[in-house]
């Protein structure tokens, strides 16, 4: 297939100005980048005139393991103009499995819609590619799924065997062609290792040239010491390190951020490889569970509910969350749960629940859990829009949406991140506020992702690189999901090219599936 796209201006995603040119296409890649108005005989042409020709976006933080077998069509993604989604975030990825019972019940917060016919990362690349993909995924393994799979959900540090296997599991992961391994260290099973399990396997991650992803074990009032402990086994395991969302939550902690770049542009003149992403809100979106204190997760779901039914063991819960800074039930809103007592709860924050209730902030969190089976999501309304845009401002932060919806429809109020994360960042913060320009925008959508990636061939306009593009309308491209009402695809985003086949063309997505799990090297 032969594919012409004329009269537009290309960014071609390194940050240089937009150029006008004619980006040709064959088998895949382009064939080369012409003179505008140049001659391409028995090509089919999309007219892209007005328009910006760009690299297709990539996504290094996103949740999409989960939901990508159920709805390969990826419409929110292509409205976005994403053309890969790096998954296996925070610690969590859906392989690889010893009890499926217990793998289902971890990731249960996750709403993960999957036949589970895997139990590897091979299986899960093979189970996604056979009905075919819209996007390209590029997957992690988490820590959190690598404990499940050796340790169940139990409170302790591993024993030198059981470390041996996680090791092991992650070097299988690797040569299934896995890209990264990442830690979600505020959520258990993960939040139960100490620094020197992280380190062992960061360092395991490093010897096989994986990217190490990190929620950080604080990202409040400590958030410096979690950055020290994430630059330390980066350093130490020879890994390439991104921090994951990088901000500073709770009102008490708004501006730290300023300090955190600090510490990290001192690691990277230290000779660190490290980067890190962030997403263009002031919300952040997790379980429910992360408020309660960790051992109150010891052993998992199901312990977790039996403690809920013993009253002395609940109280002990409660009295924890009460006295615990980052609790703040105003902030708390929530945006999904399964069937149960507090399905109409969807949009409401937990002060909200505890005063229709007639009961204390922490006894509504712990109410909701126990009806839902502890399968609570939220949005956490926590952080500061000068926040948000400091970190964007530096030159080595990626945009990343944290998200996995992929269907353009369906109920609860999921986080706006979903469905509009980068447009939101070309049209607010590039167009409208001028915090980047376009082609800086563009930039850190495109070729810096795919630099963390070790990908050479992706992220940027130039011949011999995967035809993997977007063209967008750079004066109507914009988020259009609220918190309030979150199901809303955005707007701008005229064509995509994935591998040189169009799956969106003239803003109507085409149907195509040419996507692909991408293997590392």
């Amino acid at each position: 297939m032969r594919t012409a796209l004329t009269g537009g201006q290309v960014v071609d995603g390194t940050g240089a100005d937009p150029e006008a040119a004619t980006v040709l296409v064959e088998g895949g890649r382009i064939a080369a980048v012409l003179p505008p108005g140049a001659d391409v005989p028995g090509a089919e042409v999309i007219d892209a005139m007005g328009n910006i020709v760009a690299p297709g976006f990539i996504d290094l933080h996103s949740h999409a393991d989960f939901t990508a077998q159920t709805s390969p069509d990826a419409s929110t993604q292509l409205y976005q103009g994403v053309t890969t989604l790096v998954t296996g975030n925070c610690g969590w990825s859906p392989y690889p499995i010893t009890d499926l019972d217990q793998m289902k019940a971890g990731t249960a917060f996750l709403a993960p819609e999957h036949d589970w016919s895997w139990r590897d990362t091979q299986g899960f690349a093979g189970a996604v590619e056979r009905d075919g993909l819209a996007v390209n995924l590029a997957l992690q393994v988490g820590h959190s799924s690598l404990r499940l799979a050796v340790m169940g959900g139990a409170e302790r540090a591993p024993s030198p065997d059981e470390l041996r296997q996680m090791q092991d599991l992650l070097r299988q992961a690797a040569d299934q062609g896995a890209v990264g391994f990442s830690t979600g260290l505020i959520y258990a099973p993960g939040t139960f290792a100490d620094a020197d399990e992280v380190a062992a396997l960061v360092a395991t991650a490093g010897e096989r040239g994986l990217l190490y992803s990190t929620h950080i074990r604080n990202e409040g009032a400590h958030l410096l010491e979690a950055l020290d402990e994430a630059i330390t086994a980066a350093r130490a395991g020879g890994a390439r390190l991104e921090v994951s969302h990088l901000k500073a939550a709770g009102r008490a902690n708004h501006g730290l951020v300023t300090a955190a770049l600090e510490r990290l542009d001192q690691a990277r003149a230290d000779g660190l490889d490290v980067a890190w992403d962030v997403y263009p809100y002031t919300a952040s979106s997790t379980t429910l569970t992360a408020w309660l204190p960790a051992w109150a997760m010891g052993g998992g779901t199901a312990s977790l509910l039996a403690r809920l039914a013993d009253p002395v063991e609940r109280e002990r819960i409660a009295a924890e969350m009460r006295t615990a800074a980052q609790f703040d039930p105003q902030a708390l809103v929530i945006a999904s749960l399964p069937p149960g007592r507090y399905e109409d709860s969807r949009g409401l924050s937990v002060a909200k629940i505890a005063l229709r209730d007639e009961v204390d902030d922490a006894e509504a969190v712990l109410r909701v859990l126990e009806h839902h089976d502890a399968a609570v999501s939220v949005v956490n309304h926590a952080m500061s829009e000068d926040d948000v845009v400091t970190v964007l401002r530096h030159p080595c932060t990626s945009v990343a949406s944290d998200g996995w919806i992929l269907s353009a429809t369906g109920s609860g109020h999921p986080h706006p991140r979903n469905f509009g994360t980068f447009p939101r960042v070309l049209g607010r913060y590039a167009r409208d506020l001028g915090v980047l320009t376009l082609p800086e925008a563009i930039r850190r959508m495109t070729s810096l992702p795919a630099s963390r990636l070790g990908f050479d061939d992706r992220g940027v306009v130039k011949p011999g690189a995967v035809a993997d593009l977007v063209v967008l309308d750079p004066e109507q491209v914009a988020d259009r999901s609220t918190y309030d009402d979150p199901w809303q695809l955005s707007v701008g985003i005229e064509h995509m090219l994935v591998a040189g086949e169009p799956v969106l063309a003239d803003g109507v997505p085409t149907g195509r599936r040419p996507g692909r799990v991408l293997r590392s090297a």
